[in-house]
Order: C-alpha cells, then structure tokens, then sequence
C-alpha cells in the first residue's frame, strides 16, 4: 500500500512501538539483575568448597605463609593419599579408610533395607485400606518431626540390650528405623495415584498381596525408588549424631571420625591433609546428586511430595 507521493506506508504491525521496546529493555534488565544476584549468591555459598578443595592442593609451607584463602603454586595428590591411608584419626593412623568403609557397610545395608520396607508400607497404606489405617500412618510420620535427641536413651538401652552396641550393625538398625517414616511417607504418597482399577481387576484374577505387589507396583515404582534411595542413602551418610553417640574408635563412621582429624601427632595442623579427608567424606553423596540429580527432582514431580 502506498501513501501520498508514492511512498510506501509502514504496515501497523511492523511500526516502531517505543513502549514495546522499553519494555523488553526492563525485562532483559531485570533478568540481568536476578542473574547478578544468583550469580552472588552461588558464589559465596560454594566458597568454603572451593577454599578446602583448593587447599587439599596446596602444600602445608604455602598455605603457613599466605594463609588458608589462595591459589595453589603447585599441584599434588599426597596430600589425598595421605589422609586416605596414613593420617591419624581418632588415635589410628590409617587414615579416612576404615572410617569410609564404615560409613558404606551402614548406609548401604539401610538405604535397600528402609526403602524395601518403605515401599511395602507404603504400598499397604494406600492400595490395602483398613480400619485404622490412616492413623497408622498419622503415627509412622510423625517420625519425621521427632528430632534425633528425643530417641537417644531409649536407642542406647535397645542396642545394649541387643549386644549392638558399638557396632556397624547397631547403626544400620537405628538408620532403617528411624528412615521408615520418609521413606513410608514418600511410597505411600506416590502410590495413591495409582488407579484402583488396576488392583481390583487383579484381585479379580485372583492375585494375591504380594503378586499384585510385585506385577503391578513395582514396575510403576522406579521414580519414587530413585528418590527415597537418593535421600535415603546422602541422609544416613550425613548423619553425625548417632555416629558420634553409638560408636567409638574403629567402628565410627566416617562423619564422626572427621571430628578426630586435629588428633595428629604433632601440634601443627596440617590442613592441606584435612581438606583431602573432608572432601573424601564428600565423595560419596556428591557423586550421587551429581549422577542422579536429574531422576531425584523428575521422582518429586512425580509424586513423591505432595
């Protein structure tokens, strides 16, 4: 279309618009900002990491002249070996090692434990419905508000009464206890969207509790398996109070050990050492977020957390 004198006209919908473009400008400027401050955020959040990796690196004359906070001038992994298998700790000078493979004969062994047990409890309480059955599970979660001083006592005189205490295999019965009400929270919350056609046309067939368990629940469990595990596993390896309470000597786990690092024969605190063991300690639940971070969050938004 052509306007008077022959020039072309500028179509309506390609004109220049001045408020359409301030306000892309402030919305490219607000992102800008809330990228900024993320940014800030992020950074001062992971700087005690980088700080202990950094010094894990650096060797112990470099970090006594220019302090804990600064670039390693040379590079080398004897610090790392070191406190894997010589540093004393907790008056044992094995390193982190004995501690570590604790911490795995006790998490592992609770993480499958809690969540099998999890998963069955959970699979009860919302496909099984009987009477009585909700304030069951009222009670089950309400273990996840208790705080871990409150089963102090009574945990020491069950272990004592058991012969576990002081043992592996006392931590992995307080850690599959105390894990049954996430882990019955999480399956029972996922398994309530499971159609109830699908169970009464199997008991219709005649399937039985544990058929219908194994056919039909698990296949559709795999999401909310992958969250429990991951939160089973990272929790008890994290945990410290129960470690440091039921356990001594060789037998702690690797989270109570690391409090005994300054227990070194000398006076001189060799941090670049300690840096290596902390990070060791790390390793484990790091490894899993970094791997299986992705099926964690696609399991919440499946259900897992209502």
């Amino acid at each position: 279309m052509k306007a008077a004198g022959g020039i072309a006209a500028i179509p309506d919908a390609v004109a220049f618009d001045p408020l359409a473009t301030g306000g892309a400008w402030r919305r490219r400027r607000s992102m800008a900002v809330v990228y900024l401050l993320l940014t800030a955020f992020a950074a001062y959040y992971l700087l005690p990491l980088g700080v202990i990796v950094l010094n894990s690196f650096r060797d112990l004359g470099e970090i006594a002249r220019g302090g804990l906070i600064g670039l390693p001038h040379s590079f080398s992994l004897d610090h790392w070996a070191k406190a894997w298998n010589s540093f004393c700790v907790n008056g044992l000078c094995k390193g982190v090692e004995p501690f570590f493979y604790n911490s795995l004969k006790m998490a592992i062994p609770a993480t499958i434990i809690s969540t099998a047990i999890g998963a069955v409890n959970g699979y009860i309480l919302s496909a099984w419905r009987f009477k009585g059955s909700e304030l069951l599970f009222g009670f089950i979660t309400l273990g996840v508000f208790l705080p871990g001083q409150m089963v102090l006592l009574p945990w020491a005189y069950t272990l004592g009464l058991l012969g576990l205490t002081n043992t592996v295999w006392g931590l992995v019965l307080i850690h599959c206890v105390q894990g049954l009400a996430f882990t019955t929270l999480f399956c029972r919350n996922y398994y309530v969207n499971i159609p109830d056609a699908l169970i009464k046309a199997a008991r219709i067939d005649g399937a039985g509790f544990w058929r219908i368990f194994r056919r039909i629940v698990l296949p559709l469990s795999p999401p909310i398996l992958i969250v429990t595990v991951i939160w089973q596993f990272t929790g008890i390896w994290n945990e410290f109070l129960f470690g440091v309470v039921f356990s001594s000597g060789e037998r702690q786990p690797i989270t109570a050990a690391l409090i005994a690092l300054t227990a070194g024969q000398t006076n001189v605190r060799q941090y670049n050492v300690e840096s290596a063991a902390v990070l060791i300690g790390a390793l484990p639940p790091l490894l899993i977020y970094l791997f299986g971070g992705r099926y964690f969050m696609r399991g919440l938004t499946q259900g897992a957390i209502k």
